[in-house]
């Protein structure tokens, strides 16, 4: 029979009801969609897997690849086509904010097609987010602390839940093999543009800068935190997102970091008390094309606060963020670690989680003078929702993280109830 025989046959036959045709699209760098396609189809799942570049490509290695060298202007088209050819009934993607993400949701939602979107969990740490429809800003789940209070009420206790690793050189080497597989596979994949603004190899000479000045980064951060750590330290902290994230881009009123570096430090600069600090914490995955500390440094000598602005480098925030007077977040999930440990937050963008009761709303110049703590009670009914709905137990960067998440993806895919760990 002729190949396009065999493809229509395929096209016309329903799938068996209790197996799922799924569409896997960008993941994360590194391994996790190749596991997940690896438990899915162990499952008896069917599984396709588009390929946006070689980065992609080089961590897939199993049946089902797609290779797509098109335009983003075609790319709705091609996928529509995808989807009829393989009776795809559901698609997974990891970020709903790259483009070609943005228009697979928008496909798939007028073909009536479910979209699991993976994220960095909304609670930190251990957990990863698995949402149907979209995430943060894209998120489908109510604002109202009420709905949250009596909903959490009808659910059973959270199931024990316990710590994973994560690797950062894991993170950091998974990384540099996807960008140089992206990077000389080009010419196969002739339209691809990653979301991310820098070329590559600009990226790994900013994380060589990074690295080769880690000791000194590590010596001075170290200082600081104990001096933060002293009974009388009275500060704020300013965790620092990714200045490539696109939900600084698309679900915030800043263009960038630096325009959010601006604002925060003008403000304490203006309303805090004379007595208080304020900390600025790099992101652990920031790439140093940018140097936040003298970017941080100069806003904050223009403004005559330089000696009362402090950067952090290095370190955990879940130690600093315990002894906070407060954290201002544009919209990251550390801010639901401040609120888990009982700290004032107040969000600059848009947030699952800046819900009355939970998070400050009444402006970033009050913060400083009047940072409330969230409601306990409310946070907790939030949280188990959370976990209820759209988290899962796990992580991206170490194996048995890995293949938690790998677990309990499929459970909550199918409609289980989180397994016992």
């Amino acid at each position: 029979m002729p190949e396009g025989s065999i493809m229509a046959q395929a096209t016309l036959t329903p799938a068996p009801a209790a197996r799922r045709s799924v569409l896997l699209l960008q993941g994360l760098m590194g391994p996790l969609f190749r596991r997940l396609g690896q438990g899915l189809l162990a499952a008896g799942h069917h599984v396709h897997k588009v390929n946006f570049n070689g980065g992609d490509r080089a961590f897939w290695r199993l049946p089902g690849g797609i290779d797509y060298r098109g335009t983003l202007a075609d790319w709705p088209d091609a996928l529509a086509g995808i989807i009829r050819a393989h009776a795809i009934t559901d698609v997974v993607l990891f970020g709903d904010c790259r483009d070609h993400h943005i228009q697979a949701t928008r496909v798939c939602r007028e073909l009536g097609i479910t979209v699991h979107v993976f994220e960095e969990g909304y609670v930190r740490p251990d957990w990863v987010t698995l949402e149907q429809g979209g995430v943060n800003g894209h998120s489908t789940l109510p604002r109202d602390p009420a709905w949250y209070r009596e909903v959490a009420a009808t659910l059973p206790p959270v199931p024990v839940h316990t710590r994973v690793l994560s690797s950062f050189p894991r993170r950091a080497t998974e990384g540099v093999i996807y960008n140089v597989a992206d990077l000389f596979s080009r010419w196969h994949y002739p339209h691809w543009r990653n979301h991310r603004p820098w070329h590559p190899l600009v990226e790994a000479t900013g994380w060589a800068r990074k690295l080769l000045r880690r000791k000194r980064r590590e010596t001075e951060a170290a200082a600081l935190l104990n001096r933060l750590a002293a009974p009388d330290a009275r500060y704020f902290l300013f965790p620092l997102q990714l200045d490539s994230d696109a939900q600084i881009r698309l679900h915030s009123p800043f263009a960038g970091i630096a325009d959010a570096l601006k604002l925060v430090i003008e403000s304490f600069a203006a309303h805090a008390p004379a007595d208080a600090r304020l900390v600025v914490k790099e992101h652990p995955l920031d790439n140093w094309v940018r140097d936040w500390n003298q970017e941080a440094r100069d806003v904050a000598t223009r403004c005559g606060v330089a000696d009362r602005v402090d950067y952090l480098a290095w370190g955990d925030i879940e130690a600093i963020a315990q002894g906070a007077l407060g954290m201002v977040t544009i919209n990251s999930t550390s801010g639901t670690l401040g609120l888990a440990k009982g700290v004032p937050v107040i969000v600059l963008g848009h947030a699952v989680y800046d819900i009355p009761d939970i998070t400050c709303q009444n402006g970033l110049d009050d913060f400083w003078q009047r940072p409330v703590p969230p409601d306990a009670a409310t946070f907790a009914a939030f949280r188990r929702v959370l976990i209820d709905r759209c988290l899962i137990p796990g992580g991206f960067f170490s194996e048995a993280a890995l293949a938690r998440v790998i677990q309990h993806a499929i459970a909550r895919f199918e409609g289980r109830p989180l397994l016992p760990e």
